[in-house]
């Protein structure tokens, strides 16, 4: 072979080997560039079943969500706590765990993490929304649970939280739609390179028979991901089907439950009105009954008096004196009205309840006879309450007198002062705090549920007629309300009773006296010569005060209202000014503050049949005096409030010179 045969020979074969191993690494090159494709493909496919997969848990925990809120509507209503209360529980804690599951898909995707971390917030502030009403419904408060259920549905958490997990569904969805283009990408480059192989099967048959099979077998995974995607496009349309069906039952039934609440708040209402005017005429056909029943004597007593003027004076004095013991009870039943009412001005000041109960131990000996045995326990160390003393003399002496007749006359009677620490309505409505309870427990025949239940309503009474009122216990009420407190019954049939008085505790220490609501005595203390302006708007009333200060040497000057009474001032010297407190035009304490300012060391005297809330404060530093009074009363009442300013500061007129 010559040089130049073989240097020929040589190029063909370096051409050929060079040729050859262009063919190997195009052919290296093809196959890493179709196992490249491969790989994209695969990571798109697999990135298209996490973008199916974070979507179908949405559409779960939005579903999730709904069911546990048409459970908590349906616990609301009917409060059945084992079963749509377990399955609104159940079903609002799969949704939280469902929310996790998802935080842990979306871990590797930062934004939609972020997302996520937004939802699991929303969904905390919802779930507080809803516990409340659940809390409501497991403590029997229908109607606040209808409430806070309707103001919990109708929060703009429920909107966001589907706003929320649509806005990471629509993310998953456009990331599909971006990772289904990249998976056709690759698919249309692995066909392409498919085709390359195949004109390289002829200088690499072997490798191009096999570069052929994996792109047949690329095709064939193509495929089945194609099929795969579209079975899971169909599976979410008819998820999103379903989840729309149910949103529109779900506002069905909500719909359904807001006409219902409506309806449910008509009735309640129409209750209230019925049980009201039920309990006002009550009230109303008692007070008629004993009023009739003490103006039958007060009417009777004085018309028999005056058709015996002439008569025996005996006979006279015995009808006047029925009138007067009629006209007396009617007084005591008002004043028991207003205490029930909560109306009558209330004189607290520091008590030491355990000092008062010791005290009383002769008043109660004497009230209740022999045959009773008082024993009493009381706590050296009980906290002081800021209450009436009087009020609550009264009030424990009524219980004294109720248990004395609920055992006839005979038994055990122990009144106990305990401090107590109470939660909020452990007793009736009373509120949380430190309270002293002053119990009275004795060993009569007991009181049935029923009566017990009835016990503090008005004129309600077991006792035989002519025994009772029927008031005893609603004055306690009363009282007990207006002083911040609260009354409750623990009795057995057979066993006896035990009625407890809960008071606050108290840090004040200054006494605040107003006046003694009733006068206790007829004082008949006389300063003859005083010069009194009278001021009240009833002319019957007026005449009648007139003449008992004209019958106690008072020099009496009568007007009927407060202009009248300001010229008066103006033009003459007076000791003593006697005012009503409620009046037309201007009321008794607007008058005083007006005469006060004109002179401040005037002697000032309320004389009033009814004292509202709001009106204590005026009447502070003066003298009050009750409707209906005596003479003997009127007389103590005007030396008290002649005293109050002779203490204070010396006068110049009647009374000063009559002293």
């Amino acid at each position: 072979m010559t040089p130049t045969e073989e240097l020929q020979f040589d190029w063909r074969r370096g051409g050929a080997a060079a040729a050859g191993l262009i063919a190997t690494l195009i052919l290296l090159g093809m196959v890493f560039l179709v196992a490249v494709s491969n790989h994209a493909r695969d990571s798109a496919l697999e990135s298209e079943r996490h973008a199916y997969d974070v979507n179908l848990l949405t559409r779960s925990v939005d579903a999730t969500l709904v069911r546990a809120e048409a459970a908590l509507g349906n616990y609301v209503l009917d409060e059945d706590e084992r079963v749509t209360g377990n399955i609104y529980y159940s079903q609002w804690r799969l949704a939280g765990e469902e929310i996790n599951q998802l935080d842990r898909l979306v871990a590797s995707d930062p934004e939609q993490s972020r997302r996520v971390d937004d939802l699991e917030k929303i969904y905390q502030l919802r779930s507080g929304q809803f516990a409340t009403a659940a809390r409501a419904v497991a403590a029997k408060q229908g109607t606040l649970a209808i409430n806070l259920y309707y103001q919990a549905s109708r929060s703009p958490t429920g909107p966001a939280l589907q706003a929320k997990l649509g806005e990471i569904a629509q993310s998953e969805r456009s990331a599909l739609e971006a990772r289904i283009a990249q998976t056709q990408f690759f698919s249309a480059e692995a066909d392409r390179l498919t085709d390359y192989l195949s004109w390289l099967g002829v200088l690499a048959g072997i490798g191009g028979i096999i570069l052929g099979a994996i792109a047949v077998q690329a095709l064939r995974q193509n495929a089945l991901a194609r099929r795969e995607a579209e079975s899971e496009y169909e599976r979410s349309l008819a998820l999103e089907e379903a989840v729309a069906d149910r949103t529109r039952e779900l506002s069905l039934a909500n719909e359904a439950l807001k006409t219902e609440a409506i309806e449910r708040q008509s009735a309640e209402a129409q209750l209230r009105q019925v049980q009201k005017m039920e309990a006002v005429g009550q009230l109303t056909g008692g007070i008629a009954h004993d009023f009739n029943n003490m103006l039958a004597v007060v009417v009777g007593g004085i018309d028999l008096a005056r058709r015996r003027l002439n008569g025996p004076r005996r006979e006279v004095m015995l009808h006047l004196n029925n009138a007067m013991e009629g006209a007396t009870r009617a007084a005591a039943l008002t004043r028991r009205l207003l205490s029930f009412a909560r109306s009558e001005p209330l004189l607290p000041e520091r008590v030491d309840s355990s000092s008062l109960v010791a005290g009383m131990s002769d008043l109660l000996d004497r009230t209740l006879g022999e045959r009773i045995s008082v024993d009493t326990n009381l706590d050296p160390h009980a906290w002081a309450t800021f209450v009436d003393p009087h009020q609550l003399e009264n009030a424990i002496l009524n219980l004294a007198v109720n248990a004395r007749d609920a055992m006839d006359g005979t038994g055990q009677l122990t009144i106990e002062t305990t401090n107590v620490s109470l939660g909020a309505n452990a007793v009736g409505d009373i509120r949380a705090g430190d309270y002293v309870r002053v119990s009275v427990s004795d060993t009569g025949a007991g009181m049935p549920a029923d009566v017990i239940e009835r016990a503090f309503e008005p004129f309600f009474t077991t006792k035989p007629v002519g025994k009772g009122t029927g008031l005893g216990l609603s004055q306690i009420f009363g009282f007990a309300h207006q002083s911040g407190g609260e009354v409750g019954i623990e009795s057995k049939v057979g066993k006896g009773t035990t009625v407890s008085i809960y008071l606050p505790r108290t840090e004040a220490q200054a006494t605040v006296r107003l006046h003694p609501a009733m006068q206790r005595g007829e004082a008949e203390a006389r300063v003859p010569g005083a010069r009194i302006l009278l001021v009240e708007d009833d002319p019957r009333v007026r005449a009648a005060t007139v003449g008992a200060l004209e019958d106690l040497d008072y020099e009496p000057v009568a007007c009927s209202s407060g202009v009248e009474a300001i010229a008066l001032f103006d033009a003459e010297s007076f000791d003593l000014v006697i005012s009503d407190v409620v009046m037309p035009e201007m009321t008794g304490p607007e008058l005083i503050r007006i005469l006060k300012a004109r002179r401040p060391d005037i002697a000032v005297m309320f004389v009033t049949g009814y004292v509202g809330e709001g009106e204590s404060d005026d009447l502070v530093g003066h003298e009050l005096l009750r409707k209906p009074f005596t003479v003997g009363a009127l007389a103590g009442a005007i030396v008290r409030a002649l005293d109050r300013d002779f203490s204070e500061s010396p006068r110049s007129g009647g009374a000063a010179a009559a002293g």
